[in-house]
C-alpha cells in the first residue's frame, strides 16, 4: 500500500484565471471541495452530475461566492446512454477543457446490476470515465493541451487478479466490495496507459490520484451495518476532502506537472501502483473489451 497517504499534499499557488475544469460528481465530497478549489483560482466549471437540483444548487452557490462561470450537464452514470449522449455533446462543443477530472464513484457491499446488465461498482467507477475519455479523445489531442485526471484509490491494489474479462459481472465468483472496487480502479489505470500512449507528444497529460482518507458521503448507501462500522472505524481518522481538492488543483495546474504523464500519485507524491494495474497487455484488452461492452467502435 501507499507510503504517503497521510503526507500533506504539494500545494499550487498559481491562478487559473479564465480556464476551464470539467469534473464528474461535483455536488457533494471530493468533487465539490475541488470545484470550489478550482473556482477559487478564477477557473470556470463544468461538471456531469445525476441530480440536477444539487448542480443548480452548485451553480449559484460558486458562481455567488467565486465569480466565475458555473454550467452542468446531467447524465446518470448507472446508464451507459446517458454517458455517450453528454460524451458526444462534449466532443461536438466548441468550449476547451484545461483540466477533466474523473471523480464519480460508488461502493456496493453487495452486487448489484444496472440496467444495462452490468455490474454497478464497474460501470460507474470505471465505464462512466471510459466512455468520456474515449469521446473526447480526438477533440483533446486536436486541442493540443489538457490535463486528465483520475480519482483512483489505494483499493486498486485488492483486484490481486486483474480486471477478470471471463465474469465481469461476477456471476460465478464470490462478490467481495473490496475486490469489486479494486477491479474498477484497476481498469482506470489500464486506460489511462492506453490513452497516454494515443496522446504521446500531443500536450495532453493524463495521470490518477489517490486522494487519500478522507470523509465523504461513499458507501453509505449500503446497509445500517456497513454506516456503523464506516462511522467507527473510518470517519474519526479520515481528513477533509479540502486535502484531496489541493491535490487535484496541484495535479491540475502546477507547472512542474506540465510534462508528466501516466503517473499514479498519493495526493501529490508518485508512488508505484500495484504490477497487475501496470500490464500493458492486459491494459490492450481492457481498451478492446470496453469497447465492446458500452457499444463504441
Amino acid at each position: 500500500m501507499a507510503k504517503n497517504g497521510n503526507k500533506n499534499p504539494k500545494e499550487c499557488l498559481e491562478d487559473f484565471n479564465g480556464k476551464l475544469v470539467l469534473i464528474t460528481g461535483a455536488t457533494s465530497g471530493i468533487g465539490y471541495e475541488t470545484a470550489k478549489e478550482y473556482a477559487s483560482h478564477g477557473t470556470n466549471i463544468l461538471s456531469i452530475n445525476r441530480n440536477e437540483e444539487k448542480s443548480k444548487k452548485l451553480k449559484q452557490e460558486i458562481e455567488k461566492e467565486f465569480n466565475v462561470k458555473c454550467d452542468y450537464l446531467i447524465a446518470d452514470f448507472e446508464k451507459i446512454s446517458d454517458v455517450i449522449k453528454v460524451g458526444k455533446k462534449l466532443a461536438d462543443s466548441k468550449i476547451k477543457i484545461d483540466v477533466l477530472i474523473h471523480n464519480v464513484g460508488i461502493h456496493l457491499t453487495g452486487r448489484k446490476l444496472t440496467k444495462d446488465n452490468i455490474e454497478k461498482v464497474f460501470q460507474v467507477n470505471y465505464l462512466g470515465s471510459f466512455i468520456i475519455n474515449y469521446l473526447l479523445k480526438e477533440k483533446l489531442k486536436k486541442q493540443k493541451n489538457c490535463r486528465i485526471l483520475f480519482v483512483n484509490s489505494e483499493g486498486h491494489r485488492f483486484a490481486f487478479y486483474g480486471v477478470p474479462w471471463n465474469d465481469i459481472n461476477c456471476n460465478k465468483r464470490f462478490y467481495w466490495d473490496l475486490q469489486s472496487y479494486g477491479i474498477a480502479k484497476t481498469a482506470q489505470l489500464h486506460s489511462m496507459i492506453i490513452l497516454n500512449d494515443y496522446y504521446k507528444n500531443s500536450g495532453v497529460t493524463i495521470n490518477a490520484c489517490h486522494p487519500g482518507l478522507v470523509k465523504t458521503n461513499i458507501g453509505m448507501c449500503n446497509g445500517p451495518v456497513y454506516r456503523f462500522f464506516k462511522k467507527l472505524l473510518n470517519d474519526p481518522f479520515a481528513r477533509h476532502p479540502k486535502i484531496s481538492a489541493k491535490a487535484l488543483y496541484y495535479l491540475g495546474v502546477c507547472k512542474e506537472m506540465k510534462n508528466v504523464s501516466a503517473k499514479y500519485f498519493s495526493l501529490t507524491t508518485l508512488e508505484e501502483p500495484a504490477p497487475h494495474a501496470w500490464d500493458k497487455e492486459a491494459a490492450k484488452e481492457t481498451w478492446i473489451n470496453s469497447i465492446k461492452l458500452v457499444g463504441l467502435k
